[in-house]
C-alpha cells in the first residue's frame, strides 16, 4: 500500500473536507448569532469560525486517515470538530501536550518546576 501523506489525496478530498467542517462552523456561528454572543452582519466573526473549522477538519481528517477509521465515521467526527471549532483545536494542543510530557518527563518537570530567580542578589 501506497504511504499516506497531505499530497497523496486529490482536491476533491480535500473539498469534501473542508465543505463538511466549514458547515460545522456555519452551524457553530448560527448558533451565536441565536444565542445573541455576535450579530449575524459580523463578517469577520464568520470568516474566522469557517477559517477554524476548515482547520480542525483537515486535523481531524488526517487523524482518522492515519488510523483507517471508516469514511462514513470520519466525515461525522470531522464535521463535529468543525462544529467545535477553536475547541477541538485546543483538544488536539492538549493531548499533544500530555503526550509529550509522557515521552519527555524531564523537559516538563523542568518547565513546570523550574522557580522565577529572586531579584536583589
Amino acid at each position: 500500500m501506497d504511504e499516506k501523506t497531505p499530497e497523496s489525496y486529490q482536491l476533491l478530498t480535500y473539498l469534501w473536507v473542508v465543505g463538511i467542517s466549514a458547515l460545522g462552523g456555519l452551524v457553530n456561528f448560527m448558533r451565536k448569532v441565536r444565542e445573541g454572543h455576535v450579530r449575524a452582519v459580523n463578517i469577520v466573526e464568520l470568516l474566522g469560525e469557517l477559517l477554524t473549522s476548515a482547520f480542525a477538519g483537515l486535523l481531524t481528517f488526517w487523524l482518522c486517515e492515519s488510523a483507517d477509521f471508516d469514511p462514513l465515521l470520519s466525515a461525522v467526527l470531522i464535521a463535529v470538530s468543525g462544529h467545535m471549532g477553536t475547541r477541538a483545536v485546543f483538544l488536539f494542543e492538549r493531548y499533544l501536550e500530555a503526550r509529550a510530557s509522557r515521552l519527555l518527563p524531564a523537559a516538563s518537570t523542568e518547565t513546570t518546576t523550574a522557580q522565577p530567580e529572586e531579584s536583589g542578589q
